[in-house]
């Protein structure tokens, strides 16, 4: 899976997710932190990459309807600390078939996983 991390996730993910067998790379690496969300998106789209973000501006569901985009991930949790973070995501990749995720719009949460798949 091709995966772009957006900046405020660890950067430490990059290794791991490419180490699990996906290409990772991250929003820092390309020279756009502090970017506007819009350019962030468009970068990803272009690099056909699953988005993965704690941005709220992610979250309308009808702005980033699913089958409109190549996925994501949006993370929520009630401590998302560096490590918690890491874990959690590791955790997700280690244990769903994140490979179906392509084109959806998944929310994490401390407690569950929403996945809104596109509609055929």
């Amino acid at each position: 899976m091709r995966i772009k991390l957006d900046e405020n996730i660890p950067f430490k993910l990059v290794d791991i997710l490419n180490q699990m067998g996906h290409e990772a790379d991250s929003v820092p690496q390309e020279g756009l932190s502090g970017q506007n969300d819009e350019l962030i998106w468009k970068t990803a789209q272009e690099a056909n990459r699953f988005l993965i973000t704690q941005d709220l501006d992610f979250s309308d569901i009808r702005k980033f309807a699913p089958g409109t985009h190549y996925g994501l991930l949006l993370i929520r949790l009630y401590n998302p600390g560096r490590d918690a973070l890491v874990e959690k995501i590791q955790m997700i990749f280690q244990t769903e078939k994140v490979e179906s995720w392509q084109g959806c719009f998944v929310v994490a949460t401390d407690y569950k996983i929403r996945v809104r798949r596109p509609k055929i």
